[in-house]
């Protein structure tokens, strides 16, 4: 018995060691052999409602996700693949109205167009815009919120910008 369960560990043990398996879970599907550069250019502010820090705080969290998620070294120029527009708008609008006829919800949003140019495949070049939003409460002042609302939808808008131009879904 004891012979049979050592044959049986062995070969286990072989089994596991000769095979492997590999999963990227962070979407990325790029051919490292011919893609190996990206360029990330600073996204300006066009609209014309601003607050100051949501610049550096998209831009900053754009060339994170591309660090983090790819082996693409960023590049000041002549990029592989290339990555740049603006962000044109920065706005907030009533949501959601009380049963006094008061606003509830006000929701904030931004809006990036994006310019992508893939120079080892210009099949994938596409310029298109990203939106993200989200909701707060009336009774909070913007100031109170603006930080961690502005910090979650440039979260959500690099995801988007990301899918869109290494996941190819």
């Amino acid at each position: 018995m004891k012979r049979i369960l050592s044959y049986l560990a062995i070969v286990t043990l072989v089994l596991l060691t000769a095979c492997s398996v590999s999963y990227k879970f962070n979407g990325a599907s790029i051919d490292y052999t011919t893609t190996k550069t990206i360029q990330i250019a600073d996204f300006p502010i066009r609209s014309s409602y601003v607050w100051g820090p949501m610049g550096p705080i998209f831009n900053n969290q754009l060339k994170d996700v591309f660090a983090n998620h790819t082996r693409l070294q960023q590049v000041k120029r002549n990029g592989d693949l290339v990555i740049e527009g603006e962000i044109t708008q920065y706005s907030q609008r009533n949501k959601s109205v009380s049963s006094e006829g008061y606003s509830a919800q006000t929701e904030l949003s931004i809006t990036v167009n994006v310019r992508f140019t893939n120079n080892k495949n210009h099949n994938e070049d596409f310029e298109r815009t990203f939106t993200a939003s989200k909701s707060y409460e009336t009774t909070k002042s913007l100031n109170s919120v603006q930080e961690e609302l502005v910090t979650q939808m440039c979260k959500d808008l690099t995801d988007q910008i990301f899918n869109a131009t290494v996941a190819n879904w």
